[in-house]
Formats: structure tokens, sequence, C-alpha cells
């Protein structure tokens, strides 16, 4: 999804902060990794996973700007 170089910031964040950051449920978070349409979770161990800041962080600004588009071509 993004382009990781040396000075992008790596901070993990686990599934309660993806949450609260999309807004998005538990089982819609993994319809989407299933689909393609999501950052992909890093396991960190046995029982343990967590995603990118930065890379979560994109996911959100790509979908403002998508609904933004369709919500600019609707009122033209």
């Amino acid at each position: 999804m993004a382009n990781l170089t040396s000075s992008t910031p790596k901070t993990f964040i686990k599934l309660p902060a993806v949450k609260e950051r999309t807004s998005l449920s538990t089982s819609e978070i993994y319809r989407r990794l299933e689909a393609g349409t999501f950052p992909q979770q890093i396991r960190l161990g046995a029982k343990a996973v967590a995603w990118l800041e930065h890379e979560v962080d994109a996911w959100i600004e790509q979908t403002i700007a998508a609904g933004r588009a369709v919500t600019d071509s609707v009122e033209a």
C-alpha cells in the first residue's frame, strides 16, 4: 500500500487502535484483508499481530480521497 523509506517511522498498532482509527468492526477489517483492500497485518508472535501505523494512515487518506471523488462526481 505505502512505499517504505528509511525515514518512514515504523510504529505498530494493535487491533483496538485500528478499529478506533478506521471506525470499522473487527469482522469488516478481516473481510477487507481477505479482499486485499486493507493493509496486511504483521505477525509479532504465535498469537499476536499488529499493523504498521503509517500503512493504516495511508489507507485512511486513500479512503477519504476516494469518497470525496465520488461525492464530487455526483454533485457535478
